[in-house]
Protein backbone atom coordinates (compact mmCIF):
# COMPACT_ATOMS: atom_id res chain seq x y z
CA UNK A 1 0.00 0.00 0.00
CA UNK A 2 1.36 3.42 -1.00
CA UNK A 3 0.40 5.48 2.03
CA UNK A 4 -0.53 9.14 2.02
CA UNK A 5 -2.23 11.19 -0.66
CA UNK A 6 -1.34 10.81 -4.35
CA UNK A 7 -2.31 13.73 -6.59
CA UNK A 8 -2.09 13.72 -10.39
CA UNK A 9 -2.81 15.90 -13.38
CA UNK A 10 -2.85 15.33 -17.15
CA UNK A 11 -1.32 17.54 -19.84
CA UNK A 12 0.19 18.08 -23.24
CA UNK A 13 3.31 20.25 -23.24
CA UNK A 14 1.24 23.32 -24.11
CA UNK A 15 -0.13 23.16 -20.54
CA UNK A 16 3.23 22.63 -18.83
CA UNK A 17 3.26 26.16 -17.40
CA UNK A 18 -0.16 25.56 -15.87
CA UNK A 19 0.88 22.20 -14.44
CA UNK A 20 3.91 23.87 -12.86
CA UNK A 21 1.70 26.47 -11.14
CA UNK A 22 -0.58 23.68 -9.92
CA UNK A 23 2.39 21.74 -8.52
CA UNK A 24 3.82 24.88 -6.90
CA UNK A 25 0.57 25.61 -5.08
CA UNK A 26 -0.05 21.99 -4.07
CA UNK A 27 3.47 21.85 -2.62
CA UNK A 28 2.80 25.04 -0.66
CA UNK A 29 -0.13 23.56 1.23
CA UNK A 30 0.62 19.84 1.01
CA UNK A 31 4.37 19.22 0.85
CA UNK A 32 3.82 15.61 1.91
CA UNK A 33 1.60 14.66 -1.06
CA UNK A 34 3.03 12.56 -3.88
CA UNK A 35 2.58 14.35 -7.22
CA UNK A 36 2.17 12.54 -10.55
CA UNK A 37 2.22 14.00 -14.06
CA UNK A 38 0.53 12.18 -16.94
CA UNK A 39 1.91 13.32 -20.31
CA UNK A 40 0.07 12.80 -23.61
CA UNK A 41 2.71 14.35 -25.84
CA UNK A 42 6.28 14.05 -27.10
CA UNK A 43 9.05 16.61 -27.05
CA UNK A 44 9.65 18.80 -30.12
CA UNK A 45 13.15 19.12 -31.51
CA UNK A 46 15.32 21.33 -29.33
CA UNK A 47 13.15 21.00 -26.22
CA UNK A 48 14.28 18.89 -23.27
CA UNK A 49 12.04 17.82 -20.42
CA UNK A 50 13.46 16.38 -17.21
CA UNK A 51 10.99 15.37 -14.52
CA UNK A 52 13.78 15.63 -11.92
CA UNK A 53 13.79 19.38 -12.47
CA UNK A 54 10.03 19.63 -11.85
CA UNK A 55 8.03 19.61 -8.63
CA UNK A 56 6.38 16.34 -9.62
CA UNK A 57 7.57 13.06 -8.12
CA UNK A 58 6.54 10.77 -10.99
CA UNK A 59 6.11 11.09 -14.75
CA UNK A 60 3.86 8.64 -16.60
CA UNK A 61 3.82 8.90 -20.38
CA UNK A 62 0.80 7.78 -22.35
CA UNK A 63 2.81 4.85 -23.72
CA UNK A 64 3.05 3.42 -20.19
CA UNK A 65 -0.70 3.12 -19.60
CA UNK A 66 -1.13 -0.17 -21.47
CA UNK A 67 -3.73 1.13 -23.93
CA UNK A 68 -4.27 -1.23 -26.87
CA UNK A 69 -3.65 -0.03 -30.45
CA UNK A 70 -2.19 3.15 -29.00
CA UNK A 71 -1.36 4.99 -32.23
CA UNK A 72 -4.87 4.45 -33.58
CA UNK A 73 -6.39 5.45 -30.25
CA UNK A 74 -4.37 8.65 -30.04
CA UNK A 75 -5.29 9.61 -33.60
CA UNK A 76 -8.98 9.22 -32.76
CA UNK A 77 -8.89 12.10 -30.25
CA UNK A 78 -8.16 15.81 -30.34
CA UNK A 79 -5.87 17.20 -27.65
CA UNK A 80 -8.62 17.96 -25.13
CA UNK A 81 -10.25 14.56 -25.60
CA UNK A 82 -6.92 12.76 -25.29
CA UNK A 83 -5.67 14.55 -22.18
CA UNK A 84 -9.06 13.82 -20.62
CA UNK A 85 -9.33 10.22 -21.81
CA UNK A 86 -6.11 9.23 -20.03
CA UNK A 87 -7.51 10.27 -16.63
CA UNK A 88 -9.33 6.96 -16.17
CA UNK A 89 -6.34 4.80 -17.17
CA UNK A 90 -4.04 6.97 -15.04
CA UNK A 91 -6.26 6.66 -11.96
CA UNK A 92 -6.36 2.90 -12.49
CA UNK A 93 -2.56 2.90 -12.95
CA UNK A 94 -1.96 4.63 -9.60
CA UNK A 95 -4.52 2.57 -7.68
CA UNK A 96 -3.09 -0.69 -9.01
CA UNK A 97 0.21 0.30 -7.46
CA UNK A 98 -1.42 0.37 -4.06
CA UNK A 99 -2.23 4.05 -3.53
CA UNK A 100 -4.48 4.62 -0.53
CA UNK A 101 -5.99 7.95 -1.62
CA UNK A 102 -5.83 9.59 -5.06
CA UNK A 103 -6.87 13.12 -6.02
CA UNK A 104 -7.04 14.40 -9.59
CA UNK A 105 -6.73 18.15 -10.28
CA UNK A 106 -6.86 19.85 -13.68
CA UNK A 107 -3.60 21.58 -14.65
CA UNK A 108 -5.33 24.99 -14.82
CA UNK A 109 -6.20 24.88 -11.12
CA UNK A 110 -4.29 26.70 -8.38
CA UNK A 111 -4.64 26.10 -4.64
CA UNK A 112 -5.17 29.05 -2.30
CA UNK A 113 -5.78 26.99 0.82
CA UNK A 114 -5.46 23.54 2.30
CA UNK A 115 -7.52 20.63 0.95
CA UNK A 116 -7.09 18.67 4.19
CA UNK A 117 -10.83 17.99 4.32
CA UNK A 118 -10.66 15.80 1.20
CA UNK A 119 -8.40 13.02 2.59
CA UNK A 120 -10.54 13.02 5.72
CA UNK A 121 -13.65 12.51 3.60
CA UNK A 122 -11.93 9.57 1.90
CA UNK A 123 -11.70 7.89 5.29
CA UNK A 124 -15.51 7.60 5.12
CA UNK A 125 -16.38 7.77 1.43
CA UNK A 126 -15.17 6.10 -1.76
CA UNK A 127 -15.50 8.99 -4.22
CA UNK A 128 -15.65 12.77 -3.68
CA UNK A 129 -17.06 15.06 -6.38
CA UNK A 130 -17.60 18.82 -6.72
CA UNK A 131 -20.70 20.03 -8.58
CA UNK A 132 -20.54 22.84 -11.09
CA UNK A 133 -23.31 24.65 -9.21
CA UNK A 134 -24.32 24.69 -5.56
CA UNK A 135 -26.93 27.48 -5.74
CA UNK A 136 -29.67 28.38 -8.24
CA UNK A 137 -28.93 31.15 -10.70
CA UNK A 138 -30.75 34.43 -10.16
CA UNK A 139 -30.92 35.71 -13.73
CA UNK A 140 -32.28 34.32 -16.98
CA UNK A 141 -28.84 34.70 -18.56
CA UNK A 142 -27.35 32.71 -15.70
CA UNK A 143 -29.91 29.97 -16.22
CA UNK A 144 -28.98 29.75 -19.91
CA UNK A 145 -25.23 29.91 -19.40
CA UNK A 146 -24.80 27.90 -16.22
CA UNK A 147 -27.83 25.79 -15.32
CA UNK A 148 -28.58 24.73 -18.91
CA UNK A 149 -24.84 24.55 -19.54
CA UNK A 150 -24.53 22.13 -16.63
CA UNK A 151 -27.33 20.01 -18.09
CA UNK A 152 -25.30 19.78 -21.31
CA UNK A 153 -21.79 19.38 -19.93
CA UNK A 154 -22.39 17.42 -16.73
CA UNK A 155 -23.46 17.93 -13.12
CA UNK A 156 -19.96 17.55 -11.69
CA UNK A 157 -16.82 19.32 -12.75
CA UNK A 158 -14.13 16.72 -13.33
CA UNK A 159 -11.34 19.20 -12.83
CA UNK A 160 -11.43 17.53 -9.43
CA UNK A 161 -12.17 14.03 -8.24
CA UNK A 162 -10.92 12.09 -5.23
CA UNK A 163 -10.99 8.29 -4.93
CA UNK A 164 -10.09 5.88 -2.13
CA UNK A 165 -8.06 2.81 -3.01
CA UNK A 166 -10.59 0.34 -1.69
CA UNK A 167 -12.34 -2.39 -3.71
CA UNK A 168 -15.18 -0.04 -4.67
CA UNK A 169 -12.75 2.71 -5.65
CA UNK A 170 -10.85 0.29 -7.87
CA UNK A 171 -14.13 -0.89 -9.38
CA UNK A 172 -14.95 2.72 -10.25
CA UNK A 173 -11.48 3.31 -11.74
CA UNK A 174 -11.79 0.21 -13.94
CA UNK A 175 -15.24 1.34 -15.16
CA UNK A 176 -14.09 4.92 -15.80
CA UNK A 177 -11.01 3.70 -17.63
CA UNK A 178 -13.12 1.52 -19.91
CA UNK A 179 -15.64 4.27 -20.66
CA UNK A 180 -12.99 6.89 -21.38
CA UNK A 181 -10.99 4.60 -23.64
CA UNK A 182 -14.09 3.94 -25.74
CA UNK A 183 -16.24 7.06 -25.34
CA UNK A 184 -14.26 10.16 -24.32
CA UNK A 185 -15.68 12.48 -26.95
CA UNK A 186 -16.76 16.08 -27.18
CA UNK A 187 -20.11 15.28 -28.75
CA UNK A 188 -22.87 17.16 -26.95
CA UNK A 189 -25.65 16.06 -29.39
CA UNK A 190 -24.79 12.43 -28.61
CA UNK A 191 -24.94 13.11 -24.86
CA UNK A 192 -21.16 13.04 -24.38
CA UNK A 193 -18.79 15.68 -23.09
CA UNK A 194 -15.45 13.95 -22.61
CA UNK A 195 -15.41 12.46 -19.09
CA UNK A 196 -17.97 14.64 -17.34
CA UNK A 197 -21.28 13.25 -18.51
CA UNK A 198 -20.13 9.76 -17.53
CA UNK A 199 -19.63 10.94 -13.98
CA UNK A 200 -23.26 12.00 -13.68
CA UNK A 201 -23.78 8.26 -13.14
CA UNK A 202 -21.36 7.90 -10.23
CA UNK A 203 -23.78 8.43 -7.30
CA UNK A 204 -26.15 5.81 -8.66
CA UNK A 205 -23.53 3.25 -9.77
CA UNK A 206 -21.04 3.41 -6.90
CA UNK A 207 -21.59 3.35 -3.18
CA UNK A 208 -20.35 5.92 -0.69
CA UNK A 209 -20.13 8.91 -3.04
CA UNK A 210 -19.84 12.32 -1.39
CA UNK A 211 -20.79 15.59 -3.10
CA UNK A 212 -18.58 18.34 -1.70
CA UNK A 213 -20.68 21.52 -1.79
CA UNK A 214 -18.27 23.86 0.04
CA UNK A 215 -18.20 27.02 -2.16
CA UNK A 216 -14.46 27.37 -1.61
CA UNK A 217 -13.76 24.34 -3.77
CA UNK A 218 -13.61 24.57 -7.57
CA UNK A 219 -14.49 28.25 -7.96
CA UNK A 220 -14.71 29.10 -11.66
CA UNK A 221 -16.48 31.11 -14.33
CA UNK A 222 -19.53 28.84 -14.24
CA UNK A 223 -20.33 29.50 -10.56
CA UNK A 224 -18.74 32.91 -9.84
CA UNK A 225 -22.16 34.64 -9.88
CA UNK A 226 -23.05 32.92 -6.61
CA UNK A 227 -19.55 32.87 -5.12
CA UNK A 228 -18.38 36.45 -4.51
CA UNK A 229 -14.67 36.65 -3.71
CA UNK A 230 -13.31 38.94 -0.97
CA UNK A 231 -9.87 39.74 0.43
CA UNK A 232 -9.78 40.10 4.22
CA UNK A 233 -7.60 42.67 5.95
CA UNK A 234 -5.14 39.89 6.92
CA UNK A 235 -4.82 38.63 3.34
CA UNK A 236 -7.23 35.68 3.56
CA UNK A 237 -9.27 35.09 0.40
CA UNK A 238 -12.86 34.07 1.01
CA UNK A 239 -15.68 32.89 -1.24
CA UNK A 240 -19.21 33.61 -0.05
CA UNK A 241 -17.78 33.74 3.46
CA UNK A 242 -15.79 30.48 3.15
CA UNK A 243 -12.01 30.19 2.68
CA UNK A 244 -10.98 29.85 -0.97
CA UNK A 245 -9.50 26.36 -1.44
CA UNK A 246 -8.84 26.31 -5.17
CA UNK A 247 -9.70 28.37 -8.22
CA UNK A 248 -10.19 26.82 -11.66
CA UNK A 249 -8.65 29.18 -14.23
CA UNK A 250 -10.37 27.57 -17.19
CA UNK A 251 -9.93 29.13 -20.65
CA UNK A 252 -8.13 32.21 -19.42
CA UNK A 253 -7.54 34.74 -22.26
CA UNK A 254 -10.62 33.43 -24.06
CA UNK A 255 -14.27 32.65 -23.33
CA UNK A 256 -13.64 31.74 -19.69
CA UNK A 257 -12.34 35.20 -18.89
CA UNK A 258 -15.27 36.84 -20.68
CA UNK A 259 -17.70 34.81 -18.56
CA UNK A 260 -15.83 35.77 -15.38
CA UNK A 261 -16.13 39.44 -16.30
CA UNK A 262 -19.81 39.05 -17.11
CA UNK A 263 -20.77 37.29 -13.86
CA UNK A 264 -18.31 38.65 -11.28
CA UNK A 265 -20.57 41.59 -10.47
CA UNK A 266 -17.77 44.08 -11.05
CA UNK A 267 -15.71 42.76 -8.13
CA UNK A 268 -12.04 43.55 -8.70
CA UNK A 269 -10.85 40.64 -6.57
CA UNK A 270 -11.44 38.14 -9.38
CA UNK A 271 -9.14 40.09 -11.66
CA UNK A 272 -6.49 40.35 -8.97
CA UNK A 273 -6.47 36.54 -8.99
CA UNK A 274 -6.18 36.55 -12.78
CA UNK A 275 -3.26 38.99 -12.63
CA UNK A 276 -1.50 36.81 -10.07
CA UNK A 277 -2.12 33.68 -12.17
CA UNK A 278 -0.70 35.26 -15.32
CA UNK A 279 2.41 36.27 -13.39
CA UNK A 280 2.91 32.71 -12.16
CA UNK A 281 2.38 31.32 -15.68
CA UNK A 282 5.04 33.68 -17.00
CA UNK A 283 7.40 32.60 -14.23
CA UNK A 284 6.89 28.94 -15.20
CA UNK A 285 6.89 29.33 -18.98
CA UNK A 286 8.44 26.46 -20.92
CA UNK A 287 11.30 27.84 -22.99
CA UNK A 288 12.11 26.54 -26.50
CA UNK A 289 8.60 25.13 -26.77
CA UNK A 290 6.66 26.14 -29.93
CA UNK A 291 3.36 27.91 -29.21
CA UNK A 292 0.45 25.48 -28.98
CA UNK A 293 2.72 22.47 -29.43
CA UNK A 294 1.13 19.01 -29.51
CA UNK A 295 2.96 16.19 -31.23
CA UNK A 296 -0.21 14.49 -32.43
CA UNK A 297 -2.02 17.38 -34.13
CA UNK A 298 -0.48 16.83 -37.59
CA UNK A 299 0.13 14.20 -40.20
CA UNK A 300 3.72 13.20 -40.89
CA UNK A 301 3.94 15.76 -43.71
CA UNK A 302 3.10 18.57 -41.27
CA UNK A 303 -0.49 19.17 -42.35
CA UNK A 304 -3.01 19.75 -39.57
CA UNK A 305 -5.37 16.82 -38.97
CA UNK A 306 -9.01 17.93 -39.35
CA UNK A 307 -11.36 16.87 -36.58
CA UNK A 308 -13.54 15.28 -39.27
CA UNK A 309 -10.66 12.90 -40.12
CA UNK A 310 -10.32 11.88 -36.48
CA UNK A 311 -14.07 11.38 -36.05
CA UNK A 312 -14.29 9.27 -39.20
CA UNK A 313 -11.34 7.11 -38.20
CA UNK A 314 -12.68 6.31 -34.75
CA UNK A 315 -16.13 5.33 -36.06
CA UNK A 316 -14.96 3.18 -39.01
CA UNK A 317 -13.43 -0.17 -38.04
CA UNK A 318 -12.74 -0.91 -41.72
CA UNK A 319 -10.58 2.21 -42.01
CA UNK A 320 -8.67 1.37 -38.86
CA UNK A 321 -7.98 -2.09 -40.27
CA UNK A 322 -6.91 -0.75 -43.68
CA UNK A 323 -4.79 2.06 -42.21
CA UNK A 324 -3.25 0.82 -38.94
CA UNK A 325 -0.78 3.76 -38.92
CA UNK A 326 -3.07 6.74 -39.42
CA UNK A 327 -0.45 9.50 -39.03
CA UNK A 328 1.45 8.37 -42.14
CA UNK A 329 1.43 10.58 -45.23
CA UNK A 330 3.37 8.58 -47.81
CA UNK A 331 1.88 6.01 -50.17
CA UNK A 332 -1.54 4.49 -49.56
CA UNK A 333 -2.29 6.40 -46.37
CA UNK A 334 -5.38 7.38 -44.45
CA UNK A 335 -4.54 11.00 -45.20
CA UNK A 336 -4.54 10.40 -48.96
CA UNK A 337 -7.75 8.38 -48.66
CA UNK A 338 -9.45 11.34 -46.90
CA UNK A 339 -8.16 13.76 -49.52
CA UNK A 340 -9.49 11.60 -52.36
CA UNK A 341 -12.85 11.20 -50.63
CA UNK A 342 -13.13 14.95 -50.09
CA UNK A 343 -12.30 15.60 -53.74
CA UNK A 344 -14.89 13.06 -54.92
CA UNK A 345 -17.53 14.53 -52.62
CA UNK A 346 -16.81 18.04 -53.90
CA UNK A 347 -16.96 16.82 -57.48
CA UNK A 348 -20.25 15.05 -56.79
CA UNK A 349 -21.79 18.15 -55.20
CA UNK A 350 -20.90 20.25 -58.26
CA UNK A 351 -22.41 17.72 -60.68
Amino acid sequence: MMAGVHCFTSISFAYLDRARVLAETVRKFHPDWTLWLCLSDREPAGFEFNIKQEQFDHLVRIEELGIADLEQWIFSHNVVELCTAVKGPMLDHILRRGADKVIYLDPDIALFGSLREVPKLLDRYTIVLTPHLTAPEKTRAGVWDHEIGTLKYGTYNLGFIAVRGCAEGKRFAAWWKERLIDFCRDDIPAGLFTDQRWCDLIPSLFEATYVLRDPGYNVASWNISNRPISFDWDGMITVAGHPLRFFHFTKINSVGEAVLELYSGGRHEVFELLRWYRERLAAHAAHNLPDGWWKFDRYEDGKLIPQSDRALYRTRADLREEFPRPFESAGHSFQSWCQRSAALNAQSSRA
